[in-house]
């Protein structure tokens, strides 16, 4: 059976939305069974440090701000944005050697802050290219959080396997039972699963249909996901009428990330762009509020079901059945699984 903190840890894990920290305030998160503390610096700058002072583990994010600095809330001492204690306020002053706070490396790109929690040296080249977030109109792009008390598993899973739109979800993405059927198509590489449908409809889905040429009418459409290791999912979909080639399709390309807070327990980061009514921020309102309808009223009931009828059972260890909809979500467990392990085997003999 899987342990309770099977994690990647040589990986970049979304931390935060950026806007979620923002000013003088101290933002705490709980990520890979850690309080983690993160702040910006004077000059916007994000800092990430263990939420916890070495002297009697107070969390650091109840203290106060000090310009850069960071007073524990309990004793005073103070801690720079690197985790060095610069200021003991009893006795004479003495600042112990063991006075340091660890700080973890964040970069800032795509609306998140990422944040590598392994102390080995951070590779950027493991943070995937989410750069068309980065592009067009401020008003067709949205961000937004969850928090599930679920494996963040179970959440890849929901989102590799889109069989199960027809069967959850209403009206607005229905695929009018076009998608359950097909088989996808999949593409892998030594960090990514990736699958693509693609099918007709009549009419296209309500997310496309009343932008495109006849609402009423067939159109084109496909999905197209790509998991990256350690659990981002980026989604495309697209809708065209009057042509075979999606180049000149109406698309939405969406980010779903989650960061496990703990075994059971989840953040979940979403970021979307779309290609229509780029300018209109109340529809980008709108489709933020749908998004969370859809999964808090929608899916997460059923992932939530499905966490507690498990408990702390591992998936395969419970011999599932599966089915031709589980082929990309089983494909990601199991390279996820095998690039834990060997990880750690490679820990185990640095070690």
């Amino acid at each position: 059976m899987k342990t309770r903190d099977h994690f990647l840890m040589k990986a970049w894990y979304a931390a935060a939305l950026s806007t979620e920290v923002d000013g003088e305030q101290l933002f705490h998160r709980k990520i890979l069974g850690k309080s983690v503390l993160i702040y910006r610096t004077a000059d916007g700058k994000a800092v990430a440090m263990h939420d916890r002072c070495p002297h009697r583990f107070a969390p650091l994010s109840l203290g106060k701000r000090d310009g850069d600095q960071i007073s524990c809330p309990y004793h005073a001492l103070k801690f720079n944005a690197q985790g060095q204690c610069t200021h003991n306020p009893h006795g004479n002053g003495h600042i112990p050697k063991a006075a340091q706070v660890d700080t973890f490396p964040i970069e800032e790109r795509y609306g998140f802050l990422w944040i590598w929690m392994d102390p080995s040296e951070p590779d950027l080249s493991l943070l995937p290219d989410y750069s068309p977030l980065d592009i067009g109109h401020p008003n067709a792009l949205a961000h937004t959080y969850m928090h599930l008390p679920v494996n963040y598993e179970l959440i890849i899973d929901n989102v590799m396997d889109l069989s199960h739109i027809d069967h959850v979800h209403g009206e607005i993405i229905t695929t009018r039972g076009k998608l359950s059927p097909i088989v996808p198509t999949l593409r892998e590489t030594a960090r990514n699963i990736s699958a693509r449908w693609e099918w007709s409809q009549q009419p296209a889905m309500m997310i496309f249909a009343p932008f495109l040429a006849r609402a009423g009418d067939e159109a084109k459409q496909f999905f197209d996901i790509t998991w990256s290791a350690p659990a981002n999912i980026q989604l495309t979909v697209a809708a065209v009428q009057d042509s075979d080639s999606f180049d000149d399709a109406l698309d939405q390309y969406d980010l779903h990330t989650c960061t496990p807070a703990g075994p059971f327990s989840t953040h979940y980061f979403f970021a979307t762009r779309r290609n229509r009514i780029v300018e209109d921020a109340e529809y980008n309102a709108a489709k933020i509020a749908g998004m969370h309808a859809a999964f808090e009223d929608e899916d997460g009931p059923i992932v939530k079901a499905v966490q507690d009828e498990m408990g702390d059972e591992d998936f395969f260890a419970l011999d599932p059945v599966l089915m031709s909809n589980d082929i990309a979500p089983v494909k990601v467990r199991k390279l996820l699984d095998r690039m834990i392990r060997a990880e750690r085997q490679a820990a185990a003999v640095d070690g």
